[in-house]
């Protein structure tokens, strides 16, 4: 664990690099907020909560309790085949070509469908609603970040006032008429819920699919070996997710303590370096080896502790079909010469990704 100073030295900032000391910032809510994070509206002057990410506990599990059955194993194999039919669907627009930009045309859209089938959303939103999240989260200026979630609020809202008055089986739908601890939700419990899955929905899986098929494609080894042995998906998945990392997390300090002989004062915060801590020797053997069948693989990708990603049954099913349908019907790939490879360990890190394969038949 390292420290870093701010401006005025009134509150410190440290980094947390160890496997073992990420887990506690993440799992020990005696010491440790989430209390405000990813809350990008209040720069407009919103006041309400995202939730249930930016609310500690014991509040927060009755929050947390609300959601879950909309992402249990029961509700996840009801929309297997439908996962699967929108893959299958989307492998067979190009598998006759011999290239796809995995990244933009195959990575950006399949998750975001099947997202957007489970919160009830129509698909006409599909650009709109990357145009605004890209703004809010990689825009680069003030304005476009601003307008950026000015519109997605007042689309959400009306979208929840539709809901409102013309409920169906969509997870917005489920949420705005739904009760906790007998109460109807308040509109601020309501567009909060709505907002945090909306803003954590688009472009997770994304970035992981881009990443995933890179480093595949730069490393055939791994083809040949899920190729050979599919039985390795669920395995090979987790390890693709702690090798790729995408995100980091913040947590900020409840009270005065010492760790580590350090001094830690209230409202210090914390960074957790989630790719340090995935690459520890400590806890993973040979960590920089990818191994398609490693056990007992307990990365942070999808962080831990009460906060842990709520989406991440989610993604892993969504991964798992991925890769089994993808080697049933696509040969050996490569990335296509003169593509730029490089990429950047961070949500949509890879805009293009274009990749080819030898199509029988086909000439050079």
């Amino acid at each position: 664990m390292g420290a870093a100073g701010t401006a005025g030295g009134t509150r410190g900032t440290w980094i947390v690099t160890h496997y073992d000391d990420i887990n506690r910032v993440y799992t020990d809510n005696q010491h440790f907020s989430n209390k405000g994070t990813a809350e990008f509206q209040r720069m407009i002057g919103e006041t309400f909560r995202s939730i249930p990410l930016a609310i500690d506990p014991p509040e927060h599990s009755k929050y947390r309790m609300f959601l879950m059955p909309h992402f249990s194993p029961a509700r996840l194999n009801r929309m297997q085949d439908q996962i699967r039919a929108v893959v299958v669907e989307m492998i067979e627009e190009f598998q006759d070509k011999g290239e796809v930009d995995i990244a933009y045309d195959f990575g950006r859209v399949y998750p975001v469908r099947i997202f957007m089938g489970l919160m009830g959303f129509p698909m006409s939103m599909f650009e709109e609603f990357l145009e605004w999240e890209w703004n809010i989260l990689h825009g680069g200026s003030h304005e476009k970040m601003a307008w950026a979630l000015r519109s997605v609020l007042d689309f959400l809202r009306g979208f929840i006032a539709e809901k409102e008055a013309r409920p169906d089986d969509g997870l917005v739908s489920a949420i705005v008429n739904g009760t906790i601890d007998g109460k109807p939700l308040t509109d601020e419990e309501k567009i909060g819920m709505v907002w945090f899955l909306w803003l954590g929905g688009l472009d997770t899986v994304a970035a992981t699919i881009s990443q995933m098929f890179r480093r595949m494609a730069l490393q055939p080894e791994i083809q040949d070996a899920i190729r050979a042995n599919p039985e390795l998906i669920p395995t090979a998945v987790e390890e693709f997710l702690r090798t790729q990392p995408i995100l980091s997390s913040g947590r900020s300090a409840k009270c005065d303590f010492v760790w580590h002989g350090q001094q830690i004062k209230a409202g210090d915060s914390f960074q957790c370096l989630n790719p340090s801590g995935n690459f520890d020797p400590a806890q993973f053997d040979d960590p920089r080896t990818f191994d398609p069948a490693r056990k007992a693989n307990r990365h942070f990708t999808f962080v831990g502790g009460v906060h842990l990603c709520l989406g991440a049954p989610l993604a892993r099913r969504e991964l798992r079909i991925l890769l089994d349908e993808w080697f049933k019907r696509i040969p050996p790939f490569r990335v296509k010469e003169g593509t730029d490879t490089t990429v950047f360990p961070f949500l949509l890190s890879i805009r293009n990704l274009p990749i080819v394969w030898d199509v029988p038949g086909k000439g050079a």
